[in-house]
């Protein structure tokens, strides 16, 4: 089944207008890798219209040279140009770009699911689905090693539950200047992606008639352009996985080929 026709009509609608530059100077921190990226992207995507999220935001020490990065994105995300968003600035490492972004991602999603929690039910939601055709089981290889049939909200929780624990896992994502990443990273930051679609799916095939209400409907396409666009630009999603959205996708890209 194809995602529901407004959200495809509405991918053509311009997202809002970003908000003026952030103006608070970074505050003195240690040493870190990555900046409080939730304070650059949910700014240009939300303003501050709403500050409900489903989990605590990742929150990450600012002062450092991943302040500057995210400065970076910021400046292109509010030129409107996604696809610049998202390459790797020059002479800056993979891993960390692509770490910045996965916990930027991370609570761009958790703001907008935190928006229908009262909409996704264990009564509306019973199965964690993207419509008939794709239902999801929850495992994580450690607590729960055998995948089990779960409702949306439940699985949601698994979900970013366990997207929390590897963001604060020091071994995954090292927040100090010297620390290498590991050798398995970009598997995990795959995992991760891979699993957060799930959520942008399934909003997609089972929300969309609330994020209308809401007028939320810019923000997720937005949102949603840019983390397809991320995943593309360094190939960290399989094709088949992206299948529950496939025409909505080809819809929001094709403008930017």
């Amino acid at each position: 089944m194809s995602p529901p026709r407004g959200a495809l009509l509405a991918a053509t609608r311009p997202a809002p207008p970003p908000p003026l530059p952030l103006g608070a100077a970074p505050s003195p921190a240690q040493p870190s890798r990555r900046s409080r990226s939730a304070a650059i992207a949910m700014s240009f995507l939300f303003g501050s219209r709403s500050s409900k999220t489903f989990k605590p935001k990742k929150n990450i020490p600012e002062g450092s040279h991943q302040y500057e990065l995210l400065k970076h994105a910021e400046a292109t995300l509010g030129s409107g140009n996604l696809r610049m968003a998202v390459m790797l600035p020059e002479g800056e490492d993979l891993n960390e770009w692509v770490a910045v972004n996965t916990v930027d991602f991370f609570n761009q999603i958790n703001m907008l699911y935190g928006t229908i929690t009262d909409f996704c039910t264990e009564e509306s939601c019973p199965v964690m689905s993207a419509g008939p055709k794709y239902e999801y089981h929850w495992a994580d290889g450690t607590n729960i090693k055998k995948p089990i049939k779960c409702s949306a909200p439940k699985y949601i929780d698994y979900l970013m539950t366990w997207v929390q624990d590897q963001l604060d896992d020091e071994t995954l994502f090292p927040s100090k200047i010297g620390v290498p990443f590991p050798k398995n990273f970009m598997s995990v930051a795959k995992t991760i992606l891979k699993r957060l679609f799930r959520v942008y799916a399934h909003i997609y095939h089972q929300h969309f008639d609330p994020v209308i209400q809401l007028q939320e409907e810019a923000h997720l396409n937005t949102s949603f352009k840019h983390f397809i666009f991320f995943v593309q630009e360094f190939n960290l999603i399989d094709r088949r996985e992206l299948a529950p959205l496939q025409e909505l996708i080809e819809k929001l890209t094709s403008k930017d080929r």
